[in-house]
């Protein structure tokens, strides 16, 4: 049986790093920003967000900046390792950590920034602010499917929440292993449906 599609009333919107030193103009993987462009997947963020507004919904952007001397930023990983050694990368206070422009007016919207791991619930406010707003069912949209969503995903379920995850609406690379990840693992955790559903369900 189909499992339902989010209610407005207990659902935000969190997009996961929808930067433009992640997929915007200063993509730091200037390939995962084409993967995003040539699937749409920008264009359907942005959409949701506005829908989201328009009914109340919360929409919650999770992002990453780091200080210039990369104080409180470890870089324990290969991938974080690898993205340390450009000196502008995801800089506090530049263009790179700013919202990209598809998501439209963003003043209103609610920030969970970190600078550290790779994962947007573990050390930061997002959980305390989901719960302080009534949030049961996350709706879950942005970069990328290889790490950061699928990280959100499984720590949203971990943490008792209900999942929706909008196909179009968020990629990986290479991009059929996005579909993988997708059809044998966010499915286990939670709705995926597209983002047009979701829009017509809200109305």
């Amino acid at each position: 049986m189909p499992r339902p599609l989010p209610a407005p009333a207990t659902t935000a919107l969190i997009t996961m790093e929808l930067q433009q030193g992640v997929v915007g103009d200063c993509a730091s993987m200037p390939a995962l920003r084409e993967a995003a462009l040539d699937r749409g997947v920008l264009n359907n963020c942005g959409l949701l967000a506005k829908a989201a507004r328009t009914h109340g919904i919360p929409v919650v952007h999770a992002v990453v900046s780091w200080r210039a001397d990369r104080r409180g930023t470890s870089t324990n990983t290969p991938l974080l390792a690898a993205l340390s050694k450009n000196p502008e990368q995801m800089l506090e206070g530049t263009l790179a950590v700013e919202p990209i422009t598809e998501l439209g007016d963003t003043s209103g919207d609610l920030l969970s920034q970190r600078s550290h791991g790779l994962t947007p619930f573990t050390g930061t406010n997002l959980d305390a602010t989901l719960r302080t707003l009534g949030v049961t069912t996350l709706l879950a949209c942005g970069v990328s499917l290889n790490v950061g969503v699928l990280g959100l995903c499984l720590t949203a379920a971990d943490l008792g929440y209900e999942i929706v995850l909008c196909s179009d609406a968020t990629v990986a690379l290479p991009i059929q292993y996005g579909e993988q990840v997708i059809d044998n693992t966010i499915s286990l955790l939670g709705t995926v449906t597209t983002s047009q559903t979701v829009l017509d369900h809200w109305g």
